[in-house]
């Protein structure tokens, strides 16, 4: 168990080979060393991390950790595999896969293996797999330390140097992350989430100890893998169908056992950062006038209603619970496209946005969000899961079947009109002295069913607060000729420090026009 801040900041004779069904002109052309076959099977996974789940947590043993403490930031990023040696580098699979070294931030092993009719053989690690300089301490670790994490290269026959590109990364704990159609990491998900933000304990940070590498048919623009986690509350076993379309597409099963009582246990949860974005002016924190990978949390609740919430850098850590049974989805969008709203060379607008979609009946539960405040980009400070509404005890097991969908925007838009940007400052009216403790908002909306408005029809927001007063209340075609876009402004008064939770949806009579924004406001802050 280690601090969230810290955590994110940083062979068998050929003839018995080939008698078990492995090509042995393939592993000449891999140049990779391997293990002894043995029967492999998603089945038996699962009834190992099942078995595991009723004895004491081990961790993995760190491999000369002195030697690992040596592997600081500039000597890792001077260790790089050679691609020459990638898993299928030269077939069958279109998209080879390369590994990530071991290091003072990254100390425990993973063991990676390929499958292969049934079968499975641990990739031996050897130094000699990587470029690194003559005097690189990696160089004093032994054959078969394990590795970090691993790629997925891009298609060796695809328009793109599949040894410079790669589409999906599984590298710390159990975190991995993919691009969306715009060639751009960003966020990422990870396993499971175990104790996030919870008073008086630290979070736990599970790992994938063992991966499996299924060896897929030619051609196939599909790869599968299977996980092993194991902490110390907790244990899995997951198995990734993974799809490179123009979206990332994984379809993904998840068998999970307790071994002690888990306070929060996260499902699919997703880590971002979000540090400012245009809804209050910052005074010289910055130089860009926007920095985050998401802009909001995205939510189509189990009776179909469309929610977004943007997201927040609060005073201190804020989790927000929304309650819901068998959602229909979430996500952490990234909606604002918009270069200049970034100006940098790190392509925030390129961001991926990341949806979870259930498959089958989650049942009764809380999409929890969890926001802590950051004075930096390079902290992950946002976390969104979805948590079961029963209590997560030593001894019981969870399956989850889920699909991700990593793309630019999410995959089933709403036919409502959307939020497009949140704006807030001094209240009252400009030209006059303003009163204190009133904010004003400014809520932007676009979609289908505001171009359609007849003339000189007006649509009527619907507001409502957990304290406050309402006052000011305006709507009012944005005068940039984009057809359908609308905001609504409204003055807030508040008294005391407690956050309000806001809610707001625009409608013609009975007709709903927009999905629904939620805003969590600090008043002192």
């Amino acid at each position: 168990m280690i601090d969230r801040r810290q955590f994110l900041q940083f062979a068998t004779a050929t003839a018995g080979l080939a008698a078990s069904g492995f090509s042995t002109t393939a592993l000449a052309q891999q140049g990779l060393k391997t293990g002894a076959p043995a029967p492999f099977s998603y089945e038996a996974l699962k009834a190992r991390a099942e078995a595991m789940a009723k004895a004491a947590y081990v961790a993995p043993p760190r491999p000369s950790p002195e030697v690992l403490e040596q592997i600081d930031y500039d000597a890792h990023g001077k260790i790089r595999f050679k691609t020459d040696l990638a898993l299928w580098a030269n077939g069958p699979s279109e998209f080879p896969v390369t590994f990530f070294h071991l290091g003072r931030f990254f100390q425990r092993p993973v063991r990676m293996h390929t499958v292969e009719q049934g079968q499975a053989r641990e990739i031996i690690y050897d130094s000699d797999y990587f470029d690194m300089p003559a005097d690189s301490p990696a160089r004093k670790l032994p054959d078969n330390s394990g590795f970090a994490g691993f790629r997925y290269q891009e298609a060796r026959n695809g328009k793109l140097d599949w040894r410079k590109n790669d589409w999906v990364a599984f590298l710390g704990a159990s975190y991995f992350r993919a691009i969306g159609e715009l060639y751009q990491y960003g966020l990422s998900a990870r396993g499971l989430a175990v104790d996030v933000a919870v008073f008086g304990k630290n979070e736990e940070f599970p790992d994938f100890t063992h991966v499996y590498f299924e060896t897929p048919q030619p051609g196939s623009d599909t790869v599968i893998l299977y996980a092993l986690l194991d902490g110390p509350s907790v244990t899995g076993a997951y198995r990734f169908v993974m799809q490179r379309a123009a979206a990332i597409i994984m379809n993904i099963e998840s068998a999970v056992f307790l071994r002690q009582d888990v306070s929060r246990l996260g499902i699919a949860p997703l880590t971002s950062m979000y540090w400012y974005s245009e809804k209050a002016k910052t005074t010289a924190v910055d130089w860009r006038p926007e920095i985050h990978d998401s802009d909001g949390l995205a939510m189509w609740t189990g009776t179909g209603e469309r929610i977004w919430r943007p997201l927040n850098n609060p005073p201190r850590i804020v989790t927000s619970a929304f309650t819901d049974d068998s959602p229909k989805g979430f996500g952490l969008l990234q909606r604002d496209r918009n270069f200049d709203h970034y100006l940098d060379g790190v392509y925030y607008d390129r961001r991926p946005s990341l949806w979870i979609e259930p498959q089958g009946s989650w049942g009764r539960g809380t999409i929890q969000l969890v926001e802590i405040p950051t004075d930096d980009e390079i902290h992950d400070n946002i976390v969104a899961m979805w948590v079961p509404a029963e209590p997560a005890r030593a001894g019981q097991s969870f399956e989850f079947l889920y699909r991700m969908h990593w793309s630019a925007e999410e995959p089933y838009p709403t036919p409502l009109a959307r939020v497009v940007a949140t704006r807030f400052g001094n209240g009252g009216q400009a030209g006059t002295a303003r009163p204190k403790g009133i904010r004003k908002f400014m809520v932007e909306f676009v979609g289908a069913p505001l171009t359609n408005l007849p003339n000189g029809v007006i649509p009527r927001p619907v507001l409502s607060a957990s304290r406050g007063e309402f006052a000011n209340i305006l709507t009012e075609a944005v005068p940039n000729n984009v057809p359908g876009h609308w905001r609504t402004q409204f003055d807030l008064s508040v008294t005391g420090t407690d956050p309000v939770e806001m809610r707001c949806y625009l409608r013609n009579g009975d007709e709903v026009l927009s999905e629904t924004w939620l805003y969590q406001h600090h008043p002192a802050f």
